[in-house]
């Protein structure tokens, strides 16, 4: 799909002029942990994903420059309207050639769907509520052409994979003890702040065994919570993280090529394992999991319904839709645990039952003769305290 550019000002930005220093990076999860506030970021991210998105929005860059579409048309991606919604200019498909006309630490600027830096001009089109919501109701005529190849893969990853998704054949063997406890698997995916945050009495209550997904292990940190084992292919988590003492299990591709293993190497982390596979690395978390005998299986930021699948971006995504299905009863997905229930008691609330409770305890106090000698010497010690005071005072 090739939205109609857009030379006109948006109703929803002014983009007259915005200045920033600019950030230049080919993978999105990369840039974000070096955006700052008033920069301009330029990616090069076909059909932004929403958990893209909102991790773009959290950096409040002054604008977003797309080399690529950010909407094709294969399914109602969600990052874009994420990006609008929050007000930021969305500079899109100005073409490959950008990340080589800019480079990182220019001052450039964003105005009349241009990007400016020196001397050179990148046009592009300034996406808008309209043309987004536009591009969407398309992109939603193209699912079932989703479905058919989401089937075709799943099938794919099934004769790939059944010896793995059956018997458990090629899971490594690990020094976590997960016999009988609960597991709680961190991605970092659609709400999955609010919900690890609103799973927190959970956590003090069953301790669960503690597994962060990549960049799902930095969430648990930052919580307070040390995870007890990282998993991933270890490109989107830190290295204060990856040396915090967790067991580190890399996620290799299924001919035994492990890129993670080099930088775990590099840490000085001795103590990981490597676990190829097809799928991806929430998936393996959660089959190594329940192979190695956790009694319950808690999924926080995880991915369940077909459009998070395609929002994902992978056609291995069909390997978690098998997943599930494998795991089956042991699973429970926490997604939106956050939204479901909010306390309405007020803070004024609990002051006035306070307030009650305190009452109800001072006339209990009067009707009985030793009540009443103890308020009487409540009474003696608070007339001390206050001509104490009052002297002072004076």
């Amino acid at each position: 799909m090739t939205l109609r550019p857009n030379r006109s000002r948006s109703r929803d930005v002014d983009p007259s002029g915005l200045h920033g220093t600019v950030r230049v990076d080919r993978r999105t999860k990369n840039l974000t942990k070096r955006l700052r506030p008033g920069d301009i970021a330029v990616i090069d991210h076909e059909d932004i994903d929403r958990v893209s998105g909102e991790a773009l929005v959290a950096c409040r860059p002054a604008a977003v420059v797309n080399a690529s579409p950010s909407i094709t048309g294969r399914y109602p991606n969600l990052g874009p309207q994420v990006i609008v919604d929050a007000g930021i200019p969305l500079l899109d498909d100005v073409g490959s050639d950008v990340l080589d006309q800019v480079s990182e630490g220019d001052e450039g600027q964003v105005g009349d769907g241009v990007l400016r830096c020196g001397d050179v001009e990148i046009p592009g089109t300034l996406l808008t509520s309209g043309l987004v919501a536009d591009a969407m109701v398309a992109a939603r005529a193209g699912l079932t052409t989703q479905l058919e190849a989401f089937a075709e893969n799943t099938m794919e990853y099934m004769l790939k994979e059944r010896d793995l998704l059956f018997d458990g054949v090629g899971i490594p063997d690990v020094r976590t003890d997960f016999t009988d406890r609960h597991a709680l698997v961190v991605v970092r995916g659609y709400h999955y702040k609010e919900d690890l945050q609103a799973l927190r009495h959970y956590i003090r209550e069953y301790k669960p065994v503690l597994i962060g997904v990549d960049g799902g292990a930095d969430a648990l940190l930052e919580l307070g919570l040390r995870p007890d084992m990282i998993v991933g292919d270890m490109d989107s988590v830190s290295d204060a993280t990856l040396t915090c003492g967790a067991e580190v299990v890399v996620h290799a591709y299924r001919d035994g090529r492990a890129p993670g293993v080099e930088r775990v190497e590099q840490l000085g982390v001795e103590d990981f394992v490597v676990f190829p596979a097809t799928g991806t690395s929430e998936d393996i978390a959660m089959l190594l999991a329940d192979d190695c005998g956790a009694s319950l299986i808690v999924a926080v930021g995880t991915h369940a319904t077909l459009v998070e699948f395609l929002d994902k971006g992978r056609a291995g995504m069909s390997s978690t839709f098998l997943t599930r299905l494998r795991v089956g009863g042991k699973l429970i997905d926490a997604k939106g645990v956050s939204r479901l229930y909010r306390s309405r008691i007020s803070a004024w609330s609990i002051v006035g039952l306070a307030l009650v409770g305190l009452l109800a305890v001072l006339v209990a106090m009067s009707a009985t003769p030793t009540g009443r000698a103890l308020l009487q010497i409540i009474g003696a010690w608070w007339d001390d305290l206050w001509a104490a005071l009052s002297g002072i005072v004076t």
